[in-house]
């Protein structure tokens, strides 16, 4: 840097004990540079896609079309939508969705129209409540799972530790959802009422134990199946 009168050094080494580590400039208030692995993640009906892994920084916007094109390679067809950060909505990426049918979320590029509809309204409110889904995977990830806390030193045991987080992530959702199919099928004899929302309440499985007179009510204890 002296010889050169610059101001950085490219590749340079920042860690001696991972040497691969490189800093990432991230720009958020108290942690402007980020050490470690840069991750480019999808999500899909709750589960967690790990599409892109990288040591190096890289402009998530170029990687979108690679994760359209993965979503169309596991389930056979292009999604209808899909909800993305801002530096997503590029005007490149904008085309490409436009020609394959698919709406990207976010607002349209130039000035804002004065007049919003409340339809639009309510669908862009819908599209960033669905957008938030990622950011709940990480944080998942990081406080239960301890992504933010991989111990390993070297890169491939480093790619291994992390994408082992998001496989435990994805057991995790579907150990829900069995427990949540267990329950309906084990407290309702229906068929027509066997798809019920993910978190079932105390007191709709308590009705569901007093049908099938598993629960005596009136006498607080509990009755034998006949």
């Amino acid at each position: 840097m002296w010889e050169n009168k610059t101001q950085s050094v490219p590749q340079r080494i920042v860690s001696l004990t991972q040497p691969h580590i490189r800093p990432i400039v991230r720009g958020k208030a108290g942690n402007p540079i980020d050490f470690g692995a840069k991750l480019s993640v999808s999500c899909v009906d709750n589960y967690v896609f790990l599409d892109k892994i990288s040591w190096e920084n890289f402009n998530e916007s170029c990687h979108l079309k690679e994760q359209v094109e993965k979503y169309k390679e596991t389930f056979g067809y292009y999604p209808e939508s899909v909800h993305v950060d801002k530096i997503y909505r590029t005007r490149e990426n904008r085309n490409w969705c436009k020609e394959r049918g698919i709406r990207i979320s976010g607002p349209k590029l130039g000035r804002p129209p004065k007049n919003v509809s409340e339809e639009e309204k309510k669908q862009a409110h819908s599209d960033e409540c669905f957008r938030n889904a990622i950011e709940g995977k990480f944080g998942q990830a990081k406080r239960r799972f301890s992504l933010n806390l991989v111990m390993t030193k070297l890169p491939e045991t480093s790619i291994t530790s992390i994408a082992i987080t998001f496989l435990v992530v994805n057991l995790s959702k579907l150990l829900r959802q069995f427990l949540s199919l267990f329950l309906s099928l084990f407290t309702n004899n229906r068929t027509g009422e066997l798809i019920k929302p993910p978190f079932i309440s105390f007191d709709y499985t308590l009705n569901n134990f007093y049908v099938l007179k598993l629960i005596d009510l009136s006498e607080n204890s509990w009755s034998k199946v006949a």
